[in-house]
This record gives structure tokens, C-alpha cells and sequence, in this order.
């Protein structure tokens, strides 16, 4: 199994800006240091806790300081951006990490976003759809563009000079584009079947319960067999919110305390759904009352924690119930402690990974 690192962010609404851009930054850059396969950054605009408001721009400030990390967006949100202008900072950002991006792509989940670019009524999943279409194809024909949709229009006919260039895209360095992914949240989703067909990998949300994510792996399969070709658990990756640490003291600490950063990411998110797709995925059993939706109850149905042995066993008994994924993304949260929050993510690496992969060679 691969380990790799996915982030929405999420903070305390009021937190410092700059300190979280640096947290978040820093957390990457460890990342690279500690031997993660990939990392993944979200984006969202109007939100003051999720504070990275272009995911591309954020990845790009990475791509010097980054060793041999690969870098995706997790998601460059389709209905709230022109196709062309995302083909074309996807495409610099390909070629500024010299192919060490994947693209993770999707409508957009936030609604306050959706208002925002007039999409809150609409189709988003129509506008993620022509938006993608049009993106590949302006990455894989040849000037002068005639791409026509129900929502836009692409087109440079009537300013094309070939010998200047003008009314050319540049291409990503991936040819004919970076990998793409695409998140799961809803259970038996036919997104994901419609993904695989396209030969598109899915990430399967860290906020949603594990009944949830197991129905993910099925459909899959259902995609890849359509395409005619195999699936494969290397292929999909599954997001879970872990803490490690080196004592039951600070797992408590860290994990039961009122207030403490995991509790304040689910209920976020709670509350958040709440408005749109409601509690059920948070449950599990749909038919528990919403009452019983405590901070309590959602760190311990969704939350990895523990201490290395505890944490290596929890991780592969979560696999046996969900599926065979083949890359683990442990997500970050905000760095309340930033002492304790390191050390997670360092035994994460270098205990927690070993013992794992020695307990599915031996199985």
C-alpha cells in the first residue's frame, strides 16, 4: 500500500491567513521529506475556514521546494471556473512540476461557492462535464479551436495568426494530459463507474462513513470492466483522517478534548451537509437520529487513532471492510499542536506503513 497526503484545508474560522497558507505548506513540504507518493490540495472561495482559494496557485508556490512528491488538485472545482483558463493553468502547472501533477477534478461541493458563480440551481455535474470535454480537447487538437456545448463555446477562428502563434493553447507536459482523479462521496455512485470508462481513478472521500466507501470499489470495477480493461486497488485511493502518536496521553489529548481539531473538522462538515446532501453519510446506520450526531460520536466513527500498533491494525482491519485500495491518503487538519501533528505524520511514515505492508505481504 502507498501512502500519501490529501488536504482540504480546514481551519478555525479567523485563524491568521498567512499562518495557515504556511501550516499547510509546511505540512506538504514534510511530506516530501518523509517519502509520501503524493499529496492533494482542495480549494474553495467562499469559506473562511477551507482558506487555499486556488489549489493550482498554491501547488505552483510547491513545485521548486518539492523533491519527488507528486502534486494534485483535490479538486480544481470544474462548474466554477471558464474551461479555458483552467486548460491553461492546469497546463503551466504540469509543466512547472515537469509531470509530477495529477489532476483531480469535480463540480464543486460547496454551495456557498456554487451561489457565488450563479451555479446554485443548476447542473453542476452538466458544467463539470462539458467543462473536462472541453478542456481535453483544447490539450489534444490542433489551432484554430471550434468547440461547441450547451454552456460555452470555445473558439479562436477569427484571430488565428499560425506564424505569431496567436490563438494557440500550450500543452501540459503529460501527454496528452496529467493523470485525472476524481472524488467519491456518494454511495454506489455511477460517477465512478463513468469515471473508470473514461480510464479516470477515484478518491474516495475521508468525511463519509465506511458503509459508504465500500460501495465504491464495486462500481470501479463495473467501469474498468466496461472499458475492458482490469481494475486495479493501485489505482484507487482511499482519504482517512489518522492521528498517530507515541503515547495514550496524547492520543486522548489530541482526540477527546473539547475543541480539539478533529471534532471541529466533522462538525464543519456536518454542519455543512447538512444544507445540501444531509446526515446520512455520517452515520452508521442511515436511520440514527441526528441527535446522536455528537462531536463524540463523529471522531470516533471517523477518525483513525492511536498509538503505532493500534493505528497499523485499525488501517487494515478499515481495508478488509471497505476494499483493497491501493493508496492511503492520510489527511491533514488544522495544527492545534503542531509538535504532535509532525510526529503523527512522522510515525505515520515510518512505523505505521512498514507494519502494514508487512501484514498484507504475509496475508
Amino acid at each position: 500500500m502507498k501512502l500519501g497526503y490529501f488536504t482540504m484545508p480546514l481551519h478555525p474560522v479567523g485563524k491568521d491567513w498567512g499562518r495557515t497558507l504556511a501550516e499547510d505548506r509546511e505540512a506538504i513540504l514534510l511530506a516530501d521529506r518523509l517519502g509520501y507518493e503524493e499529496a492533494f490540495v482542495g480549494e474553495h472561495v467562499t469559506d473562511l475556514a477551507e482558506t487555499i482559494t486556488s489549489c493550482l496557485i498554491f501547488i505552483a508556490t510547491l513545485a521548486r521546494d518539492t523533491k519527488r512528491i507528486k502534486l494534485g488538485s483535490g479538486t480544481v472545482n470544474l462548474a466554477n471556473r471558464h474551461p479555458a483558463a483552467a486548460a491553461a493553468e492546469i497546463a503551466m502547472v504540469d509543466t512547472l512540476l515537469e509531470g509530477r501533477f495529477i489532476l483531480g477534478i469535480g463540480p464543486g461541493g460547496l454551495r456557498s461557492d456554487a451561489e457565488m458563480f450563479g451555479g446554485l440551481d443548476a447542473d453542476r455535474n452538466a458544467l463539470f462535464l462539458e467543462s473536462i470535454e472541453h478542456m481535453i480537447a483544447l490539450w489534444t487538437q490542433d489551432p484554430p479551436y471550434r468547440l461547441k456545448g450547451k454552456i460555452w463555446n470555445l473558439t479562436t477562428e477569427r484571430t488565428w495568426i499560425p506564424d505569431l502563434g496567436q490563438g494557440a493553447m500550450l500543452k501540459p507536459f503529460q501527454k496528452p494530459h496529467p493523470p485525472i482523479v476524481i472524488t467519491a462521496i456518494l454511495p454506489a455512485s455511477n460517477g465512478i463507474a463513468a469515471a473508470a470508462e473514461r480510464g479516470w481513478a477515484p478518491i474516495s472521500a475521508n468525511f463519509v462513513h465506511p458503509w459508504v466507501i465500500a460501495t465504491h470499489w464495486p462500481k470501479y470495477v463495473e467501469g474498468c470492466a466496461r472499458a475492458g480493461r482490469q481494475a486495479r486497488g493501485e489505482d484507487w485511493r482511499v482519504a482517512k483522517s489518522i492521528f498517530v502518536a507515541d503515547d495514550d496521553a496524547t492520543v486522548r489529548r489530541m482526540t477527546r478534548e473539547p475543541g480539539n481539531p478533529f471534532s471541529h473538522y466533522f462538525r464543519n462538515l456536518q454542519r455543512k451537509a447538512q444544507g445540501g446532501r444531509g446526515n446520512a453519510f455520517f452515520k452508521h446506520v442511515p436511520s440514527l437520529p441526528d441527535a446522536a450526531l455528537t462531536d463524540e460520536y463523529l471522531v470516533e466513527q471517523m477518525l483513525i487513532s492511536g498509538t503505532v500498533n493500534e493505528v497499523a491494525d485499525k488501517v487494515l482491519a478499515y481495508r478488509e471492510k471497505v476494499g483493497p485500495f491501493g493508496r492511503l491518503l492520510y489527511c491533514g487538519h488544522d495544527w492545534a499542536d503542531a509538535p504532535a501533528m509532525r510526529r503523527s505524520m512522522e510515525l505515520m511514515a515510518e512505523e505505521v506503513m512498514p507494519r502494514v505492508n508487512r501484514a498484507l505481504g504475509e496475508s
